[in-house]
C-alpha cells in the first residue's frame, strides 16, 4: 500500500489562508495566447503530483464576480500534472487518460474527507 497523506503543518495552513501567496501559473496556448491560472492545490498520485489549476480572476473581475461566475470558474479548472524539465523547473503537462481517473479518484477522497470534517 501507498504511503498515506498527512496532515497539513502550520505553515501550509497559513499558506492556503493568506491570498497573497496564491501561486499564478501562466499557460500559453498553440496561438500564443497567454491564461493565468491559480494553483488551487496539490494533489499526490502515487510518485506523481498533479495541480487543481482554476482560471485567474485580475482584481477588477473578482470585484465584479459573482457566484455565478465563481461556478463559471470552476468549470474551467483543469488538472495538470507536475513534472521537472532539464532545469528542475516545474512545468505542466497534460496529464494521460489513466492519471486523469487517478488524480479524478484522489481529488474525490479529499472532497470527502473535508465534507465529514466540517459535519
Amino acid at each position: 500500500m501507498g504511503k498515506g497523506v498527512t496532515g497539513m503543518s502550520d505553515e501550509e495552513k497559513e499558506m492556503m489562508d493568506d491570498e497573497t501567496d496564491e501561486v499564478i501559473i501562466v499557460m500559453t496556448d498553440e496561438d500564443g495566447n497567454e491564461s493565468y491560472y491559480c494553483e488551487e492545490m496539490i494533489i499526490p498520485v502515487g510518485e506523481d503530483n498533479f495541480a487543481l489549476l482554476v482560471p485567474a480572476l485580475s482584481d477588477e473581475e473578482a470585484a465584479e464576480a459573482d457566484d455565478d461566475a465563481a461556478e463559471e470558474r470552476e468549470d474551467e479548472a483543469f488538472f495538470a500534472k507536475i513534472v521537472l524539465d532539464e532545469n528542475g523547473e516545474e512545468t505542466y503537462v497534460e496529464p494521460s487518460d489513466e492519471e486523469f481517473e487517478a488524480v479524478c479518484r484522489a481529488y474525490e477522497r479529499i472532497l470527502d474527507d473535508e465534507e465529514e470534517e466540517e459535519e
